[in-house]
């Protein structure tokens, strides 16, 4: 899988840094991508967040959202490591030029484990892993 950072250059809205999409190189999904990740400056304190993918309804005049990428399992370990893939690839974006790098994100990390090392790969505005 490619992650690949979409810089939010005009700065609206205000705390948005970037997009982030998902884009599947082998599998089922190949040729696939999933959109709607953003990265944002948090409000309260330093770091980053990430938004994952929601549709966006209405209930008796009342907005609400449900989520489109959920974790199969109840720990939602898979979610936390799709959030430290797509920060990482914020911020290899942002101090590279180069900013195409390969991940192993198939090699889960073992528990407390930064995530999976990340090599030069390519010219291109993407994080593959």
């Amino acid at each position: 899988m490619t992650i690949k950072i979409i810089p939010n250059d005009k700065g609206n809205p205000r705390g948005k840094l970037a997009d982030a999409e998902l884009h599947f190189t082998t599998g089922a999904l190949e040729g696939l991508k999933l959109i709607g990740f953003s990265v944002w400056e948090r409000r309260v304190g330093n770091g980053r967040n990430v938004t994952f993918p929601a549709r966006q309804y209405s209930v008796n005049g009342e907005r609400r959202s449900f989520a489109l990428l959920r974790p199969a399992l109840d720990n939602g370990e898979g979610q936390e490591r799709i959030k430290s893939l797509i920060l990482e690839a914020y911020d290899r974006t942002r101090r590279s030029t180069n900013a195409c790098w390969r991940v192993d994100a198939s090699a889960s990390p073992a528990r407390g484990a930064s995530t999976p090392a990340a090599t030069r790969a390519c010219t291109a505005t993407s994080v593959s892993a």
